[in-house]
């Protein structure tokens, strides 16, 4: 009596997918991503030798910055007392330049404020928009 051995024949679809492997192999990848990365931008770096400042560069720098303080009856431009009028003529030559300055503003704290908003308006008119306003910190 002949066996017949066969299988039966399923149907069905495979619903059962096993993604273990696929899982680890996208933590290799990952981990060797990781690692290559910071390598590879070692060695995109070029090696620059830096140009080195002179005094003429320092004095080229210092003239984009200027330092106006407000005081009782006026105005200090880098130290210079003047009128408003005076502030005027000075800021219309630095809103001409290529280059305009950042403006240093400091105040006393026992000055009105309308006379700081005052020099705000004066730098806004000469479209000097560059400011910095100094304070000091609190011990």
């Amino acid at each position: 009596m002949a066996r017949s051995f066969h299988r039966p024949q399923r149907l069905t679809a495979l619903s059962e997918l096993n993604v273990t492997a696929l899982i680890d192999l996208g933590f290799a990848l990952l981990i060797i991503f990781m690692i290559s990365t910071p390598l590879i931008e070692q060695e995109r770096t070029l090696p620059v030798e830096l140009p080195v400042s002179t005094d003429a560069d320092s004095k080229n720098q210092d003239a984009l910055f200027r330092e106006i303080t407000v005081v009782p009856g006026g105005y200090r431009l880098d130290g210079i007392q003047m009128n408003q009028a005076q502030l005027e003529t000075q800021l219309q030559l630095f809103s001409l330049s290529t280059r305009p300055p950042v403006i240093s503003i400091k105040a006393d704290r026992n000055i009105a404020y309308q006379e700081v908003v005052t020099l705000l308006d004066l730098l806004k008119r000469n479209d000097l928009s560059k400011i910095s306003l100094d304070t000091q910190q609190q011990r």
